[in-house]
């Protein structure tokens, strides 16, 4: 009998447990996967030496078994061959594991992602599983008494983009720029040190960086998830090949409507359109995961309803997002295609038709934020994930390079994420902070982001509540009260 772990799911060793997870958890999925059981699991100290010899190689019950006794003295052998096939027996079930009585049966069985195969159903659970109660992120913080623990990190490889998108909150002047390849690397054995497990690469655009498939051959070899954040206008085939050998991979991009000149006048690029429609339908006929995003501007306000169509027909996910930032030097020009308040509500309202569970999803959000107390953390930020910029900057959030917390040329990614003084005053903010926040009726309907206030904000006070927002909290109160999204 051979077992393998799944091309598509990663494995941690915490020591004290194990942490396994679908890729999904992390990279794109079609609309047929949405609303799946996403794999996600801690394993007991004992489950995480079974899974630890496991591996991406099929090997024998009798291979693995004399690797596990390694580390378990006077185990007997048969005692845990029996044991080891019913853990991975589980695991199979789960979707985590696959196995065969041939080694061309189990490798057979590895079948990735693809567009055309119907989901997995998972099953459920052996002994060796726990079932935290809690979010995977809750329980590792309760494991670790707290101490945050860096699981994702977002790299802007290069600040170097060929389309100057009118809504970007990267101000235009400043992408000339591309990371030190050595610097990459480094990162990358820091991230392995620190036992990360998902990377975001992105620019600029990324694929302008000259060792962007070295980059990804790399991230591969580290068997960490990948999520590529990318215009897709300079996608050719030597980087596809590349992109489907890891299967830890998954790629969003932006389609900002079916006809070319919006989508181009978005991106000041011609011909930017035909480019990125291309690049998305060779990811698709090449099966690796995507989700596109379409920022909802005034230059697409009345067509971004095609992207969300034509995402539907090839069963990829369409992120329609109204939010949109100003430039992380707080300048705000950026803004006036933000959409009106006006146009916001009418968009509202057309999503309780389109999405007939939006009105369930805010309200159920509302119902968990109303247990919320004062003491409880703002937001997420530097508690599981941080950025670095294409200098070595370290900064808190997508689009809020204007907060430096460290520089990782100047130190290493340990003592910053552990030590920096700004991370500790972020992490030390509590929702008291935000008294006008504790006071208002519609706070079960907002989510509090610094970064929306810090980069409207002509001092860069992340403090400062965003006006804009809250009323945007408002439609969604009245919306969920009242059925209606009236300003």
């Amino acid at each position: 009998m051979y077992f393998k772990q799944k091309s598509d799911v990663i494995f941690r060793n915490y020591k004290e447990f194990g942490y396994i997870t679908d890729n999904r958890n992390f990279s794109y999925k079609p609309l047929s996967d949405i609303g799946d059981d996403i794999g996600d699991k801690i394993v007991s100290s004992s489950g995480a030496v079974f899974l630890s010899v496991l591996g991406r190689e099929a090997q024998t019950l009798d291979q693995l078994a004399e690797k596990i006794c390694m580390q378990f003295i006077d185990a007997d052998i048969e005692v845990i061959k029996c044991d080891a096939k019913e853990f991975y027996s589980a695991l199979e079930t789960e979707g985590f594991v696959v196995s065969g009585e041939t080694l061309q049966e189990c490798n057979e069985k590895d079948v990735g992602f693809s567009y055309k195969r119907v989901p997995h159903i998972r099953g459920n659970n052996l002994p060796y599983i726990k079932k935290p109660r809690q979010p995977t992120q809750d329980y590792f913080e309760r494991f670790f008494g707290g101490r945050p623990q860096l699981t994702n990190l977002h790299i802007e490889i290069t600040s170097k983009c060929n389309e100057r998108c009118v809504h970007c909150y990267i101000p235009h002047e400043n992408k000339y720029h591309s990371m030190d390849s050595d610097l990459f690397y480094d990162i990358l054995e820091q991230c392995r040190e620190m036992n990360l497990l998902h990377l975001t690469i992105s620019g600029g655009e990324p694929m302008l960086h000259r060792n962007f498939i070295d980059f990804l051959r790399k991230c591969n070899e580290y068997n960490f998830s990948v999520n590529v954040l990318s215009n897709l206008t300079m996608l050719n085939d030597a980087i596809l090949a590349e992109m489907k050998k890891n299967h830890l991979l998954g790629v969003q991009t932006s389609l900002y409507s079916m006809d070319a000149k919006i989508h181009d006048s978005i991106t000041q690029q011609a011909g930017s359109f035909e480019k990125t429609k291309s690049g998305i339908l060779k990811l698709l006929e090449n099966d690796i995961p995507l989700q596109i995003s379409c920022p909802l501007l005034k230059q697409n306000v009345n067509s971004y309803i095609d992207v969300v169509k034509w995402g539907k027909k090839h069963d990829v996910h369409v992120g329609a997002d109204y939010v949109i930032i100003g430039q992380y030097n707080c300048d705000t020009q950026n803004l006036q295609n933000r959409l009106s308040l006006e146009d916001i509500s009418e968009i509202l309202k057309q999503r309780t038709i389109t999405d007939p569970q939006y009105l369930n999803k805010i309200t159920a959000d509302a119902e968990r934020k109303e247990k919320m107390r004062p003491g409880d953390f703002v937001c997420s930020v530097c508690n599981s994930s941080i950025c670095i910029a294409e200098n070595g900057n370290v900064y808190p959030c997508a689009g809020w390079q204007g907060f430096v917390v460290g520089n990782i040329v100047e130190s290493s990614l340990y003592n910053i994420w552990n030590y920096s003084k700004k991370i500790r005053y972020l992490r030390n903010l509590k929702r008291k902070d935000f008294p006008k926040c504790l006071q208002c009726p519609d706070n079960q309907f907002c989510t509090m982001c610094m970064v929306r206030n810090a980069n409207e904000n002509p001092a860069g006070n992340p403090l400062e509540v965003n006006e804009f927002f809250c009323n945007i909290a408002k439609m969604n109160r009245e919306l969920a009260i009242n059925g209606t999204a009236e300003i």
